[in-house]
């Protein structure tokens, strides 16, 4: 029947048009496994691990980020150096200003002791400066002229003319002289009277530690006020420096037989030419300062200082000079 044909034409031709509709999707989907295979993307193995490139770029992005963690890592120590160096050296200043303070042996230990002995000698010298007025404030006696009052190697303590002057100084040297000091019993360094330290005009060695027996005046004939027993002289026009030529000091080191003017080793002294008065004597250590000067040797300075039979040389006698 063309009417019932019709049907299965139309159902067939419908069947086949979607079996070749299938079909066709079926290939254009399906297709053989080659075609399929050929039609799908390639997949390169390394692109799924990662191309040279991919790696690269995030190799690269990760070393250029481990690269900026690595600089700002070593930046970091960069701009905390500085720091860190100067708190590395003040521990090691440290650890040093400790060993100086507290080495009980070795180079700093030495250095430290020195140093402080040198700062105790400059603290006390200060001191005495402050007290006396004048510098050096203590001289050492060279000469035995001034024994048995003053030895050689006396280190004797000084004030300028007119400190620390007893009442019975009625000068502005603070001098109080021997004649003086029999009526108004004042006495130093074993006898009456001071102890004053002058250095006349002219003169090239040490100054002169002498005691003051009494003062005259310009033109003053003192002969007879002088004691027979320190000059030969029979009248003033026999005596050296009588009269006196100008106003100052008739002066004599208690160990010796003859005035400073007698013997023409100085004349009166003069109230300007007196550099200061002995105060204080304290025994040997003036021997620090004649042995580094070369005045003493060793062995006349021990001699003296422990009374050992040392050869010793003679000390000069007529004058006790101070070495400054």
């Amino acid at each position: 029947m063309d009417e019932g044909d019709r049907p299965t034409d139309a159902d067939g031709s419908a069947g086949r048009d979607e079996a070749t509709e299938d079909g066709s999707d079926g290939v254009a989907s399906g297709g053989s496994e080659d075609e399929r295979i050929n039609n799908e993307p390639r997949v390169d193995p390394r692109d799924e691990a990662g191309s040279p490139e991919r790696i690269d770029e995030a190799g690269g992005s990760d070393a250029f980020g481990d690269s900026d963690a690595g600089g700002e890592a070593q930046g970091a120590p960069e701009s905390g150096g500085e720091p860190a160096f100067e708190a590395a050296e003040t521990a090691a200043d440290e650890s040093l200003l400790y060993r100086f303070r507290h080495d009980r042996e070795g180079a700093l230990m030495w250095v430290r002791e020195m140093l402080a002995s040198v700062a105790v000698v400059l603290l006390v010298g200060l001191l005495l400066f402050g007290v006396s007025g004048v510098w050096p404030p203590m001289v050492a006696v060279e000469s035995g002229s001034m024994e048995p009052n003053m030895q050689v190697g006396d280190l004797v303590f000084v004030t300028e003319p007119g400190r620390l002057a007893p009442d019975a100084a009625e000068n502005g040297v603070g001098v109080v002289t021997h004649e003086v000091g029999q009526e108004v019993d004042y006495r130093t360094f074993g006898s009456h009277g001071s102890v004053m330290i002058y250095a006349p005009p002219g003169r090239t060695g040490s100054p002169i530690i002498h005691r003051a027996m009494f003062h005259v005046t310009e033109g003053e004939n003192w002969y007879d006020r002088a004691d027979e027993r320190y000059h030969n002289a029979v009248d003033c026009e026999s005596l050296a420096n009588c009269p006196a030529p100008h106003d100052g000091y008739i002066t004599l080191g208690d160990n010796n037989g003859a005035y400073d003017q007698a013997s023409g080793l100085s004349p009166p002294v003069r109230a300007e030419w007196v550099n200061g008065v002995a105060r204080l004597r304290v025994p040997y250590l003036g021997y620090i300062r004649l042995i580094a000067t070369g005045q003493v040797e060793l062995n006349e300075a021990m001699a003296e200082a422990v009374g050992s039979g040392l050869p010793t040389a003679p000390s000069v006698p007529g004058t006790a000079t101070a070495a400054a």
